[in-house]
């Protein structure tokens, strides 16, 4: 039988990640190469990469200067093009979804996507992209509704994509969760990389990890953390803001934090995994204040290094943190107009702050959270298992 050639297309892959979406298509993609019963093909974009089988998509000259959405749609027909000959592909994010919706027009194959996320409740992302937001609503809402099928990383953001989009048949959207790789990330101390970071490995932390963009919730955290005992260090690996606004906002918080109390270390710079995994393996707990999180692999990285998460109870987060056995949940009202906006923000800072308090009061409860969050990420956020299921998707729109 002839063996199947899969596409997949995807805006982030090595070494150009900087969100979970770029972590989700590089696992699966080494999860579906080794199985061994197919042909796995990226096509990714940016500057060249020296790997068997992948494809880069560089920015089209013609449009250099244009809005951001529609430089993405040149290099989307590049992809497109260079899909011929395959038996199906497979988009990742809004980005690449008008490239795997051409090339299933033009080959006749079917076209899987997998939603990391949703414009309709992004509706900040029109601060970062005027226009061209409307251009992403348009090209993400085509895709759904024309795909062979949609896989959600989670059952709360399967909910959402129903209702974001109606008219996309419940039976053609499926669950599989995102993963971890759990011998990459593991508890590792290395208290050379805490001293140059600045972080003290003599006082407990409270870690964010995270772009500085609406849906992770940072300003809330910088007002909950006002309410830290004064011996827990505040850390904050937290960069590529989405806009100069809320660069500003979160600017202005961390300084306000600053005059109150020490302790409050803000590293904006992407770090190498292993100084990301030094500094939560350190660390007495994760915070995960989002408004909008499709499943939270920050969450999962955090566990399998042993770290308990102090997380929203919002999209996904549920399915990975059980609240009472690897963390605590925080609970949140929120206004239903796609912003994800708390109802009663000062509430939710107030809740929060509470739950960061009572995960620091007893850390050797925390360290029981942890080890447990380390046991859940590795028995249930397995790659291979959510290879095998990605790879069930394809056999089954592919009716073999």
């Amino acid at each position: 039988m002839k063996t199947v050639r899969i596409d997949i297309l995807t805006k982030e892959y090595p070494p150009s990640i900087y969100g979970g979406a770029g972590v989700h298509v590089a696992e699966l993609t080494r999860a579906l190469r080794a199985r061994g019963d197919s042909d796995v093909r990226v096509h990714a974009f940016g500057g060249p990469r020296d790997e068997d089988g992948t494809t880069s998509h560089p920015d089209l000259p013609e449009l250099d200067g244009a809005n951001a959405a529609l430089t993405t749609l040149g290099v989307d027909l590049t992809m497109a093009a260079a899909c011929a000959g395959a038996d199906l592909v497979h988009s990742h994010t809004w980005y690449a979804n008008f490239a795997g919706h051409v090339a299933s027009l033009l080959e006749g194959v079917p076209h899987v996507l997998s939603a990391h996320s949703l414009e309709p409740m992004r509706p900040w992302k029109a601060e970062q992209l005027g226009g061209g937001y409307r251009l992403s609503s348009w090209v993400e809402r085509t895709a759904y509704e024309s795909a062979a099928a949609v896989i959600a990383v989670s059952a709360g953001m399967r909910e959402d994509i129903l209702r974001s989009y109606p008219a996309v048949d419940p039976a053609r959207v499926r669950v599989v969760h995102n993963g971890i790789d759990s011998a990459l990330w593991q508890k590792h101390e290395d208290p050379d990389v805490l001293r140059r970071l600045g972080i003290d490995e003599g006082r407990p932390s409270a870690v964010f990890v995270g772009r500085i963009t609406r849906q992770k919730g940072l300003p809330y955290l910088l007002r909950a953390a006002a309410e830290l005992p004064p011996e827990v260090q505040l850390v904050l690996l937290a960069g590529a803001p989405d806009t100069p606004e809320i660069k500003a906002e979160v600017e202005s918080l961390v300084e306000g934090l600053r005059q109150q109390r020490d302790g409050v270390v803000w590293i904006s710079e992407m770090l190498p995994r292993d100084q990301v995994v030094a500094v939560l393996s350190s660390a007495s707990v994760f915070l995960c204040p989002s408004v909008y999180e499709p499943l939270g692999i920050v969450n999962l990285e955090a566990m399998a290094c042993e770290l308990p998460v102090v997380a929203t109870a919002t999209g996904g987060i549920p399915e990975v943190v059980v609240d009472g056995e690897t963390g605590w949940l925080v609970p949140i009202e929120q206004v239903q107009d796609g912003t994800g906006i708390p109802v009663d923000e000062d509430r939710f800072v107030a809740d929060l702050a509470a739950a960061m308090n009572e995960a620091v009061s007893d850390l050797d409860r925390a360290a029981r959270f942890g080890r447990a969050g380390r046991q859940r990420a590795v028995e249930s956020f397995s790659w291979d298992t959510i290879g095998d299921r990605t790879m069930e998707v394809y056999r089954d729109v592919l009716g073999r």
